[in-house]
């Protein structure tokens, strides 16, 4: 691996059927950063990316190897990667040629300089990613997933879900891998933000894949997952307005339900609409139940975060 001021670089690839981009990746991001361990990540491949990578790895007498992660998924890929590796920056990127093996320098250098511990390739500020990406509603939804995050902790992020990004050891070893798929960028960056980690980003040029490599994305299926993603951003990390929100629309309906009602109170002192009655006072309750649920879990929240910064700060002592 790297050592920069006796410090240890790797290089992460995680790599699902790419056998078409996976050569070009390695040799492009050893000749830019020879000294580095390069790991790539064969994701349950059925094509041969991981004879490729391992030969190649092996011809170019470059640091690192191939690791095997059976179960389906980047998120599961990263988990492993971060199990087995151990180093002090950490520098991500896809394996299908659309980041700039160039940058590779920039992005870790904050991590270096302790100025950062995690650092984003933008491909946003610029314009490029909007010109190469051919997929609009991924657009979209990047937007829509950038606006939320950026409203709930006040920050002001370009670019979310970039998966080209260095991070530093105290963050790798810090951070749960709870998610299975494409959403890992948006949840290290969730996770950075809920946890007071320091963000930084760069502008990185960003180009669409290469003919003959094909994207494993899917467009309503991802569409489907941004959504929830934008849910569960809500129930995980600001609970008191996800449940405080389902709390005051369960009220406004039964305030609605409970109109007749009143309206039979006021002007015949008896109860006509029994039904309406009785579905406003569940209402009602439920709102009320919704509003403690929150209230728990914010105060659950907020003892977690507690204890996170109390376990961060021995773990930045040893790392030091």
């Amino acid at each position: 691996m790297m050592k920069t001021n006796q410090l240890v670089f790797a290089i992460i690839l995680p790599a699902y059927n790419e056998e078409s981009t996976i050569a070009q990746t390695i040799e492009s991001f050893h000749s830019a950063v020879p000294e580095a361990h390069i790991y790539v990540i064969d994701n349950n491949s059925n094509d041969a990316t991981g004879k490729i990578a391992a030969d190649l790895l092996n011809r170019l007498g470059c640091q690192g190897g191939l690791i095997s992660e059976a179960r389906q998924g980047k998120g599961n890929a990263l988990r492993r990667a971060f199990q087995t590796i151990d180093a002090d920056v950490y520098l991500l990127a896809d394996a299908d040629l659309t980041y700039p093996a160039g940058m590779a320098r920039e992005l870790i250098a904050p991590i270096i300089n302790d100025e950062a511990d995690m650092v984003v390739g933008d491909r946003r500020s610029g314009g490029n990613y909007g010109r190469e990406n051919k997929r609009p509603l991924h657009g979209f939804g990047n937007a829509l997933v950038q606006w939320l995050v950026n409203y709930l902790f006040r920050s002001k992020l370009a670019d979310i879900m970039s998966g080209y990004r260095a991070l530093s050891r105290v963050f790798v070893k810090n951070y749960p891998v709870l998610v299975e798929g494409f959403e890992i960028e948006t949840d290290m960056t969730l996770h950075a933000l809920h946890k007071r980690f320091k963000i930084v980003e760069i502008p990185v040029m960003y180009r669409d894949r290469p003919e003959g490599s094909v994207s494993k994305l899917n467009t309503f299926a991802d569409g489907t997952k941004v959504i929830f993603t934008i849910l569960q951003i809500l129930r995980y990390y600001r609970p008191l307005m996800f449940f405080g929100g389902a709390a005051v629309a369960f009220c406004a309906a039964g305030l609605l339900c409970s109109i007749p009602v009143i309206n039979d109170w006021i002007n015949f002192r008896y109860i006509y609409h029994v039904p309406l009655a009785i579905l406003a006072t569940g209402l009602e309750i439920t709102a009320i139940m919704m509003l403690s649920i929150g209230l728990i879990l914010d105060s659950l929240v907020h003892q977690h975060l507690c204890e996170y910064e109390r376990s961060l700060l021995k773990s930045r002592l040893n790392h030091n």
